[in-house]
């Protein structure tokens, strides 16, 4: 069995970086992290782990010393299964509150060619200009360029023009949040060498190039956040995240029937539907109740009783979605495809209730197979770490941590323009 996969776009093999990489996507109710080894064209999983999360709420840290036992746990076991020690990690981030920063920069250069220093004074000031009070900027990249009256030109780089203009997008999420996620993985001796949001590390995994192009809204719904993010002409054009998820249905199960979140959380995984019959279910369910033991103790409650009380909260969830994606205007602009993610996206009947509230075309988005990607390693839940992975692996640093400065490409025939917008996988 061939053990290396060579990802091509447009015929090309894109440049890996080489050695190691890590991806850690730390959520509210789990911690994934997958380790691979990228080559030149090639990418290949050596190790993955799943382990409970600690210590956040709404993807907010709560307890620093229970979130660093479970990252410690879960990356151990990764490394375990890896053979591999690892130093450096890539992060998704769900936490401080994520939203959107765009900014504009414009040189003139009165007919002469452009060059890479030109397109590294471009491109620092219109970083320079992605801020925003009260935030620190996580990820940001280039959407557009113009030269002269054209738009949407890929690579300006060798081209005469008068004036020369980019379009900036950026991720901004509050401080404190982002320094005490990062708090608790560098305590586990592990270096963050960059963060992306989660929803974006979603998209890279699970998203077709079309569906980039076109335009798709994926909504990594996670245990404590609902995460939103827009692609369009290839790019990441809109990032917003909802402070719910899986665990507030859980949570909702318990307070209603009075039972263990232990318990609410196992018979919604096997019994819980978020569409299904709400009248006249013959079905029982049963429950064990809070502070109470044996047979005797046990609710038993309708099937449509526990769908009734999912459905309610996930109308909730979705409805908010609908309304922050309609005041960005993206709604209507990135067109109708929508790619539905993350671990508490697979309840029963979630795919079809989200298409109906949001009224899009929605498929369940699962990250592209690697090899030594096991089969139990494929599904949703693994969807940013994936992601983070491939980012890791592929997009220039820059881009990844934008504090980094930029030098000119080192490999002769590889433009400084090309390393840094990286190519799409």
């Amino acid at each position: 069995m061939n053990q290396t996969l060579r990802l091509r776009v447009n015929n090309e093999i894109p440049a890996y970086r080489t050695g190691l990489v890590a991806g850690l996507d730390v959520g509210t109710s789990k911690i994934v992290c997958v380790i691979g080894q990228a080559e030149s064209g090639t990418l290949k999983i050596l190790g993955s782990a799943l382990r409970e999360s600690g210590g956040l709420r709404a993807g907010t840290i709560t307890s620093l010393d229970d979130a660093e036992g479970a990252i410690r746990e879960c990356v151990a076991a990764a490394e375990s299964m890896a053979d591999a020690r690892i130093h450096n990690v890539l992060i998704g981030v769900n936490c401080g509150q994520p939203v959107s920063v765009n900014s504009r920069a414009v040189m003139a250069l009165d007919g002469a060619l452009v060059g890479d220093h030109h397109l590294r004074a471009l491109l620092a000031e219109g970083r320079s200009r992605c801020r925003l009070d009260g935030h620190e900027i996580i990820q940001s990249a280039p959407t557009a360029y113009m030269v002269d009256e054209a738009r949407g030109v890929k690579d300006p780089s060798g081209m005469f023009c008068q004036r020369i203009g980019v379009a900036m997008h950026a991720v901004a999420v509050r401080p404190s949040a982002l320094a005490n996620l990062k708090l608790a993985v560098e305590r586990c001796h592990l270096n963050v060498v960059g963060s992306l949001f989660g929803a974006y590390a979603s998209g890279l995994s699970t998203l077709t190039d079309d569906e980039k192009q076109i335009g798709a809204t994926v909504i990594d719904m996670g245990g404590g956040t609902t995460s939103i993010a827009v692609f369009l002409e290839g790019h990441l054009v809109h990032a917003d995240v909802v402070p719910l998820g899986g665990v507030a249905v859980t949570s909702d199960i318990a307070r209603t029937l009075a039972a263990p979140m232990s318990a609410a959380e196992r018979t919604k995984t096997l019994y819980g539907a978020a569409l299904g019959e709400m009248e006249g279910g013959t079905d029982l369910v049963t429950l064990a109740q809070m502070g109470e033991e044996g047979e005797d103790s046990m609710l038993r409650v309708p099937r449509s009783m526990l769908t009734r009380i999912i459905q309610a909260r996930l109308e909730e969830i979705f409805g908010e979605v609908q309304n922050r994606l309609r005041a960005s205007g993206f709604d209507v602009a990135a067109g109708r495809r929508l790619v539905l993610t993350g671990g508490a996206c697979q309840l029963a009947g979630t795919r079809e209730l989200v298409a109906r509230s949001l009224n899009k075309q929605v498929r369940i988005g699962r990250p592209q197979a690697f090899p030594g990607l096991a089969a139990a390693s494929a599904g949703p839940d693994y969807a940013a770490a994936i992601g983070l992975l491939m980012a890791g692996a592929l997009l220039p640093p820059e881009v990844l941590n934008p504090e980094m400065s930029v030098e000119p490409a080192s490999r002769k025939g590889e433009s400084w323009f090309s390393r840094l917008t990286g190519r799409w996988l």
